[in-house]
């Protein structure tokens, strides 16, 4: 079976790979069956020399293979027909802008695997940039806090090599007594955490949070059942929020009474409440002045989070009176972070990470006749039609909804 590395197409470039080199050689001395060709690239992060000094096939006949596997979406006419694609296609909430897309590979006849569904037997992901988000997503933060209040300069996470350079680079930095709250403890809320114990910040639990001062600076980490109650009083847990969301209601506004920096690396769900509001923003307690919003749904749970920033102009200003977008380092403004593709800024440490997690859980799948049904539940489209699983997006697809 031949696999094809794609060359990314879409803009803005991203310089990740599903397999770096190394899991390029791996997947071949593992699979005797398996052949790897690397279509040339000027834009990815391993250099075409590299995969060809592995001794990986590096050829632009992507043709020739039966499974061709990228990271962001293919561009419809860079499509080639009867092939099994695996990319990120943004198409499974029903993403307008995709549409015609999802169309496409049907008309196509392309067997279509996405990234995003690639799960466990207990239907967890296992395939995901989410901690590489978080690690990024605070290191931007923490630059962001430096930015708003000219305490200090680092430089941008694109121009550093990997996560240790990053935490070197951060460990120079001064901070005051500030407090930090962190939402989130899935992948990218642990992967944020790396860098807070990194910077050797201490961490205090709630109460702590809540009630004492510190002369350091401090951070909290807090999970659903923390930042969200149920409406009837009934004491809820993490299970029965995801479960019934449309029971809870935020809790969260104790914290912004006393929060200075907030990283948000929490999942949020369809039917949640809104961690903060515009309105609750706009009281004389709410004392957030950095975001960094690395989940970054826009207009949702974050009110702050009014549109997605990027890696070239990652900070913009928001005010609460207003509601409307200023210069973050306006008095008035709270600074916003809010990159909708942080891993792309540390594309080596990304891909090698993403990959590790593809040759364990996917490529096995394809030699043992799928025996953990990865690639059936991951299976968007067959035979010019969507599979059972993801019927849901045929009015999607034929433009109903």
């Amino acid at each position: 079976m031949k696999f094809g590395i794609i060359q990314e197409r879409k803009n803005p470039p991203d310089r990740r790979v599903v397999l770096s080199p190394e899991a390029c050689v791996q997947v071949q001395n593992k699979f005797k069956e398996a052949k790897i060709i690397v279509e040339p690239s000027s834009i990815r992060v391993f250099k075409d020399e590299e995969y060809s000094a592995s001794g990986i096939t590096v050829a632009s006949t992507m043709e020739e293979c039966d499974v061709l596997i990228g990271v962001k979406e293919v561009p419809v006419e860079a499509l080639l027909p009867n092939k099994k694609y695996f990319f990120f296609s943004h198409t499974i909430k029903k993403q307008p802008y995709n549409r015609k897309l999802l169309k496409a590979i049907l008309e196509k006849n392309i067997e279509m695997y996405d990234h995003e569904v690639i799960t466990n037997t207990k239907e967890q992901r296992v395939v995901a940039f989410g901690r590489y988000a978080g690690i990024v997503g605070a290191y931007n933060g923490f630059r962001t806090y430096g930015l708003k209040y000219n305490t200090f300069e680092l430089p941008k996470a694109e121009n550093l090599k990997d996560q240790e350079d990053l935490i070197n680079h951060l460990r120079k930095i001064k901070l005051a007594n500030i407090k930090i709250m962190l939402t989130g403890k899935g992948r990218v809320g642990n992967g944020a955490r790396e860098m807070l114990d990194a910077m050797q910040i201490r961490k205090v639990n709630i109460t702590q949070y809540l009630e004492e001062d510190y002369k350091e600076p401090v951070y909290c980490q807090i999970d659903a059942s923390d930042y969200n109650k149920r409406k009837d009083g009934v004491r809820g847990n993490k299970a029965d929020f995801f479960a019934n969301p449309e029971q809870y209601k935020t809790n969260f506004t104790r914290f912004t009474k006393v929060t200075d920096f907030y990283i948000a690396g929490h999942f949020y769900g369809d039917g949640a409440p809104y961690l903060f509001t515009r309105e609750d923003a706009k009281h004389l307690d709410f004392k957030i002045k950095v975001v960094a919003d690395v989940s970054c749904d826009i207009d949702g749970p974050v009110a702050t989070t009014i549109r997605p920033s990027t890696i070239a102009d990652p900070v913009y200003g928001y005010d609460p009176q207003t509601e409307k977008e200023i210069d973050f380092k306006d008095s008035k403004a709270i600074a916003v972070m809010a990159v909708d593709n942080l891993p792309c800024e540390l594309p080596r440490d990304a891909s090698e990470g993403f990959g590790t997690a593809f040759v364990k859980h996917v490529i096995p799948a394809f030699f043992n006749t799928d025996k953990d049904g990865v690639l059936y539940r991951a299976r968007m489209t067959q035979n010019g039609k969507l599979t059972e699983r993801y019927s849901y997006l045929q009015d999607y697809v034929d433009g109903k909804e």
